[in-house]
């Protein structure tokens, strides 16, 4: 990279400012990263049928998960570390993952023919995300009028008088 276009890039950063991310948890503790974990997921867990160590699992893939055409392949060992768990109970959750379509697990084989660690593809729970993607948008419309109704001079009122039906004489 040319130090005009790492100039480019800096005015850019500056111009846009920091990410509310940055601006929660400050510069030094992004600078080691962070997993970005989409809000239909995290408010659709219980819908999907995730449960928190499921849940738990996504969130560590996901962390691992850096390149889009690269699917994550951290060791079974790791994982279980990170969320001090046992392999076995890993090994269980990963399976529900597996049988509910959200993950997909390749075996990997190193050069001396032996066990690597897993590739795990994410595609299925991708997929199920972007299905939910209408309802959550009906939603977002549904609160968004209501803060209108509430936010406009009167329009409660005239909303309930045009909802009741008309007096007969």
């Amino acid at each position: 990279m040319t130090n005009e276009t790492q100039q480019e890039n800096q005015t850019v950063a500056e111009k846009r400012g920091k990410s509310s991310t940055e601006r929660i948890f400050g510069a030094e503790v992004i600078s080691h990263g962070f997993t970005g974990v989409p809000n239909i997921l995290v408010r659709a867990q219980s819908r999907l049928g995730i449960s928190t160590t499921q849940f738990n699992i996504i969130v560590q893939l996901l962390s691992y998960w850096i390149d889009p055409t690269r699917p994550p392949f951290p060791p079974k060992r790791e994982l279980a570390q990170r969320m001090s768990i046992t392999q076995q109970t890993l090994r269980i959750n990963i399976k529900a993952l597996e049988d509910k379509g959200y993950i997909s697990r390749i075996q990997q084989k190193t050069a001396a023919g032996d066990y690597g660690s897993n590739i795990y593809r994410l595609d299925g729970l991708v997929a199920k995300i972007k299905e939910l993607v209408p309802d959550f948008d009906e939603e977002r419309e549904e609160r968004r009028k209501a803060r209108t109704q509430t936010e406009t001079p009167n329009a409660r009122r005239n909303a309930r008088r045009s909802a009741k039906p008309a007096d007969k004489e």
